[in-house]
């Protein structure tokens, strides 16, 4: 594309001509790369012709000064090929993304400086972010619209009228941007009421706002900052997501949302959230926080208008139409073959205790005192505590202070308690006997750093405070940092002890690759890899009850996965189905 200008008066305009904003939400971090020419291809189909995305800074800069841009992070290559496909490009950069996506995209490694204040005027976080913005901001602005490539907008922060009041802060974030080359127009993003648009306006930069419904009642509310610029919903969502133990998949309303569709193509723009919502691989879910901890399952599919797996649905047939009436459709050809495999049943072929292992995948930090995970450089996974019960008689009471997320406790390698959320935050009564000397480990999950809200300040994980047993402080422990990152050095010869945490190995032969879905019936809590590749977690409390498996991740020959399970629910096998189930 050549050179251009896109500029926000009473409207957009690209190269002095009215532009309307038709997008949809595609997270390029959260689908394998071999997939996103089909996704475009689809907005592309449904009539849009901006994508939009978020940065995660956190798969970013994983260890504070180490970069990645590479694979499922090539954020050059996703917006190189949006543009190959005619379409422009909103990028929203800003620090926190919040997206449902692990500490709403800020690092964990924050979290090792104590004192650490998020998302306002506190030095030490703005020189994070000006460090990632000298890094990030050289693959970005080459691709403005200005240079001649396809990104039209950026976003400045992230809802920051739900968090805070700081416009210092907001006002050092649109510096940072603009100092590193920013040079379209840029954009805040909050909840359609007075208060939230008051608390994250921004002179000189365009208001937009987010919500599912209503959007006449919306854009009445948001037209008062807008200073008669233009109306944009910059996520409309049309779905919800899940988390752990919700009861069912959640589903938005489909007759009123094309309603608000409509109406908002009448009145303004729209980004859709999302188009597709993809896969929280990894350990990369978010979680809530209001009454209760409540951590999001791996797959997003958000009753997205195409699905996990990248499937038409109603939705974006419904929506295909509406947009039919405000733009001429596209003729695309689809140009990804794309199958669902079914590779049947699959056998635990051998198993390994976490103790028989322990020493084999980490190596232990003495301290008097419990240390927290970031403390030790870790960010996510699990990290057990072990120490040596000596002195102790019994145990009759253990309380476990400062402690994230879900804690199982093991006595000379049984099973005690496991301890979750706000469990943790009172004395336990257990009644365990054992000789001088036995082994106590506390295996502690990270369920996923919260990602909204005042609660982001306290995500630390694993045990920050101290161990009390039978009323009194208990010192002196090894702790095993459990990122599960380096699962080839398991030596599956080591032992096993039925109920305890332990790897299950399976394999399969492909000669075709399809997408295929994990079906865990029968096992607990933990998480799987194929050939290495954290696929994310399973809970036996659903509502999802298959893990997406895309078929670029499949090999030609025998293909590995590991289960890690923490609860000692294991069964004798696991299947892979070609249909999801999302619950």
């Amino acid at each position: 594309m050549k050179e251009s200008i896109f500029e926000i008066r009473d409207d957009f305009y690209l190269d002095g001509k009215p532009f309307k904003i038709i997008s949809g939400a595609i997270h390029y971090f959260r689908i394998v790369p071999e997939y996103w020419r089909d996704r475009l291809e689809k907005l592309k189909a449904m009539g849009a012709n901006t994508v939009e995305t978020y940065v995660p800074w956190n798969m970013h800069e994983p260890q504070k000064g180490q970069f990645r841009f590479d694979g499922m992070l090539d954020i050059k290559k996703f917006i190189l090929l949006a543009q190959e496909l005619g379409l422009y490009v909103i990028v929203r950069p800003s620090p926190y993304i919040c997206a449902e996506w692990e500490f709403g995209g800020l690092p964990a490694w924050l979290l090792k400086e104590d004192g650490m204040r998020l998302r306002a005027c506190y030095e030490p976080f703005l020189n994070a972010v000006r460090e990632y913005y000298k890094v990030l901001f050289p693959v970005l602005t080459p691709l403005q619209i200005t240079n001649g490539g396809p990104i039209i907008l950026m976003q400045v922060e992230n809802e920051y009228g739900y968090y805070g009041d700081d416009t210092n802060y907001m006002e050092a974030m649109k510096q940072i941007m603009l100092e590193n080359g920013v040079t379209v127009p840029l954009v805040t993003s909050d909840g359609p009421m007075d208060e939230s648009l008051s608390c994250g306006r921004l002179q000189g930069v365009l208001p937009t706002g987010n919500f599912g419904s209503k959007t006449e009642e919306r854009f009445d509310v948001l037209k008062k900052y807008t200073d008669g610029g233009p109306l944009m919903c910059t996520e409309f969502w049309v779905g919800w997501f899940d988390h752990w133990g919700n009861g069912g998949h959640m589903r938005g309303n489909l007759e009123e949302s094309t309603k608000d569709l409509d109406r908002m193509l009448e009145l303004g723009h729209v980004n859709i959230y999302m188009f597709e919502g993809g896969t929280n691989f990894g350990f990369m879910n978010g979680s809530n926080y209001y009454d209760e901890l409540t951590p999001d399952v791996t797959s997003y599919d958000y009753d997205a208008v195409l699905t996990e797996a990248g499937d038409f649905t109603l939705k974006y047939e419904k929506y295909r139409e509406i947009i039919g009436k405000h733009t001429q459709l596209p003729t695309v050809a689809f140009t990804t073959d794309i199958k669902k495999k079914d590779y049947g049943i699959l056998k635990v072929q051998e198993k390994v205790g976490l103790f028989q292992v322990l020493e084999d995948i980490s190596v232990p930090v003495k301290s008097t005192f419990p240390i927290p995970m970031e403390k030790l450089d870790q960010s996510y996974g699990y990290i057990l505590y072990h120490t040596a019960l000596e002195r102790e008689q019994n145990l009759e009471k253990i309380r476990l202070w400062g402690a994230n997320d879900r804690a199982n406790i093991f006595v000379d390698n049984k099973p005690v308690i496991t301890l979750y959320d706000r469990e943790l935050l009172a004395e336990a009564q257990v009644n365990v006997d054992f000789e001088s000397g036995a082994p106590l480990d506390i295996l502690i999950e990270n369920m996923g750093r919260v990602n909204f809200g005042p609660r982001m300040e306290y995500q630390r994980k694993g045990i920050e405070g101290c161990v009390q047993l039978n009323g009194h402080m208990h010192y002196n422990w090894d702790m095993y940092t459990l990122p599960l990152d380096n699962l080839d050095k398991l030596d599956f010869t080591k032992g096993y002890k039925e109920g305890t945490p332990g790897f299950y190995r399976f394999t399969f032969e492909v000669e075709e690759a399809g997408d295929t879905f994990l079906d865990f019936a029968g096992w607990g809590k933990g998480c799987a890899f194929l050939n290495g590749f954290n696929l994310g977690r399973f809970w036996e409390i659903g509502p999802q009850k298959r893990l997406y498996i895309p078929a670029p991740l499949l090999k030609k020959g025998v293909n590995e996965i590991i289960l890690f399970e923490t609860d000692g629910r294991a069964a004798d096998e696991i299947s892979l189905k070609a249909e999801p189930d999302v619950g």
